[in-house]
């Protein structure tokens, strides 16, 4: 379908311009969030990091209150459980202690998130024109969604970790595709990124297991497979030490508890699924690990109903409080790039292992949340949906070579290029 001509030509003297006005676009988009919540938007976990943070920049480390001693009665150590879990998520709180020290207040840290995720704009818009052999019109539809979708975006005015975590995801992914060309800069970037996404939250990792899975792909190309082989042994060696560390890092979290409430959205009774017999609940005290095992082994169907229903939450949009709109928008804008985005992982065009890393983040985030609880908000989505967005621009953008062909009547500044 043809264009009108008044939007042809627009289109024609915007495109070689298309960048400036990217960052105009986000600029906007920053100036608008800032003014819907009156600058730094204090949430629900904020006093999580920012007493952490408070704490540290007024001590130079996290000094606990004092006992408290009450005459009759035994000594109330102070509670540990705030900087034990704070812990988890270790380099956005001293992310805040910078700016808290340079006496910059809230509006720093948020002014600080808007600079990284600008950065990390930057980061896709040039990681997706090399993954697409230059051709521009991909970086910019990625690029354009990144910007407008607002889930994403909104977190840069909150206080909390999903400003920065997004950005390292990002820049995690731009990193990746520069490893293509070798070198061992390419490689150093790509584990410091990799590591301070870790830093910030503890899903992290997902980054991290999304490059291992296409290594692992990578050593199954090569001839003979024995590298692939000795890898796959090598990861069932490090299972159960893998265990071990997620059991420590689980132990401020209750996601047994979340199972025997029948939650699909965390502290929401919203859509709980109920047994309808009594569960088999395992023992307290044996660690988080053990006690999902245990659950898993003793009640499989109502986990399993659990598992999918929370896939269901986390993928679709569609919680119920969501008003209208933003259910429409879902269905109408994302659902549709969900589909676009799987047919950008079959481009044979586009560097297989760059493909099944931005397929992986998203996976291997689903199965997190299939496994724990969904949040109440897009706290778990928002994270993945660059990755969407960047498969789907890639597909969006072979499809408007072929198809809009002639709105740049063959120009040099066509989508292309």
């Amino acid at each position: 379908m043809l264009l009108p001509p008044f939007i042809r030509r627009g289109f024609q003297r915007l495109w070689p311009h298309h960048r400036a006005v990217l960052v105009g676009l986000w600029l906007l988009v920053q100036a608008a969030f800032l003014v819907r919540y009156h600058g730094p938007h204090y949430a629900n976990d904020s006093e999580l990091y920012l007493h952490y943070s408070t704490n540290v920049a007024k001590n130079g480390y996290y000094k606990f209150e004092p006992t408290v001693v009450v005459p009759g009665q035994p000594p109330t150590p102070p509670d540990a459980f705030v900087p034990e879990h704070t812990q988890r998520y270790i380099l956005y709180v001293w992310f805040q202690v910078a700016w808290l020290w340079l006496k910059t207040g809230w509006w720093g840290i948020v002014l600080g998130q808007i600079a990284v995720s600008g950065a990390a704009a930057a980061a896709l818009y040039g990681g997706v024109r090399h993954l697409a052999s230059g051709r521009r019109g991909a970086a910019a539809l990625a690029t354009l969604l990144f910007i407008v979708w607002p889930d994403i975006q909104q977190f840069n005015c909150y206080l909390l970790t999903e400003s920065l975590f997004i950005s390292l995801s990002v820049l995690s992914f731009a990193a990746f595709v520069r490893v293509r060309a070798g070198g061992w800069r390419a490689w150093a970037t790509l584990v410091l990124v990799l590591l301070l996404t870790v830093l910030t939250r503890p899903n992290g990792f997902v980054l991290t297991f999304a490059v291992l899975t296409a290594g692992l792909e990578n050593l199954r190309q090569r001839p003979g497979r024995l590298l692939f082989w000795a890898a796959v042994g090598a990861v069932v060696l490090a299972i159960p030490l893998a265990l071990v560390v997620l059991n420590q890092r689980l132990q401020s979290y209750f996601i047994v508890e979340t199972y025997q409430r029948g939650e699909l959205i965390f502290g929401s009774p919203v859509w709980a699924v109920h047994p309808a017999t009594p569960l088999d609940m395992p023992a307290d005290g044996i660690g988080q690990v053990p006690r999902i095992l245990y659950f898993a082994a003793h009640n499989p169907g109502f986990l399993l109903r659990l598992m999918f229903g929370k896939l269901f939450v986390f993928v679709s949009g569609m919680k119920p409080y969501y008003s209208v709109a933003h259910r429409l928008a879902y269905v109408l804008v994302l659902w549709p790039l969900y589909y676009l985005a799987a047919r950008g992982t079959q481009r044979p065009d586009v560097w297989k292992l760059a493909r099944i890393f931005l397929a992986a983040v998203p996976l291997w985030q689903a199965a997190i949340v299939m496994l724990t609880v969904e949040d109440w908000d897009v706290r778990f989505l928002a994270p993945v949906l660059p990755f969407v967005f960047i498969l789907a621009a890639l597909e969006m953008s072979m499809l408007a070579d072929k198809r809009l062909a002639g709105l740049m009547n063959n120009s040099p500044n066509s989508l292309s290029q």
